[in-house]
């Protein structure tokens, strides 16, 4: 009788423990042609992004939008974002070395810390790029770039995110990631620009579920990610 008693009133705390809904914003992988996904695989909605580290209008999208598309749609399982590189300039690809270099586990942390200090390393670059521009020229393109990352103060982000020194050379030393952001650039821009035709394409573009949106703000892309069943 004790013991049926004391199951009794075990069950309501048993019934009560459920496991915690997985948090998706987690899932963080990378694509064979080098774009990051993160989220839910199965996903409802699936939003990619054509991005670029010096635009402006990319910066403010991504301050707008995290706490609602991250901690959010994508937490919950209901949205999954591909992020896909459109490189614009030698300071944007330096930044987008410095993204990579920290994988999966650290793009989406490092990314949302380059787009919260893009007036700070953009600023400090371009101060950087203009009286050093002939010596850099001699230089390799992985270490120009790398000199630059330096010179921006974007390797300090990086270092912030536990990469060490050797670890970022190792990157910017990799011709065949830098071939890889290469592609996916040219390939995005052509997206782009298909996109936004008959006018000239920008950053931030999105693909939502197939279709594709220019010249969109948080805002806007909020209320079609809602109404293709982000929750």
């Amino acid at each position: 009788m004790i013991r049926l008693i004391f199951a009794l009133l075990l069950l309501p705390l048993l019934a009560g423990a459920a496991p915690a809904p997985r948090d998706w914003s987690k899932a963080v992988t990378r694509s064979a042609d080098g774009a990051y996904v993160i989220g839910n695989p199965a996903a409802r909605v699936k939003l990619v992004e054509y991005l670029s580290y010096t635009c402006p209008h990319c910066a403010r999208y991504a301050q707008a939008s995290t706490p609602t598309l991250r901690d959010t749609f994508i937490r919950s399982g209901s949205t999954r974002v591909e992020l896909r590189h459109a490189t614009r300039d030698r300071l944007d690809l330096a930044a987008t070395v410095i993204a990579r270099c920290t994988g999966p586990a650290g793009f989406a942390a490092t990314s949302e810390r380059i787009f919260a200090t893009q007036e700070d390393w953009y600023e400090r670059g371009t101060r950087f790029e203009q009286p050093n521009a002939a010596r850099m020229a001699l230089y390799p393109q992985g270490a120009k770039l790398r000199a630059l990352a330096y010179g921006a103060g974007l390797a300090e982000i990086g270092k912030a995110r536990g990469l060490s020194d050797a670890a970022l050379t190792a990157c910017f030393d990799d011709t065949a990631a830098l071939l890889q952001i290469a592609r996916m650039s040219d390939a995005s821009w052509k997206a782009i620009a298909a996109a936004s035709a008959p006018q000239p394409g920008g950053t931030p573009t999105f693909v939502v579920n197939g279709k594709a949106y220019a010249t969109l703000d948080w805002a806007g892309l909020e209320k079609i990610l809602r109404a293709a069943g982000a929750r």
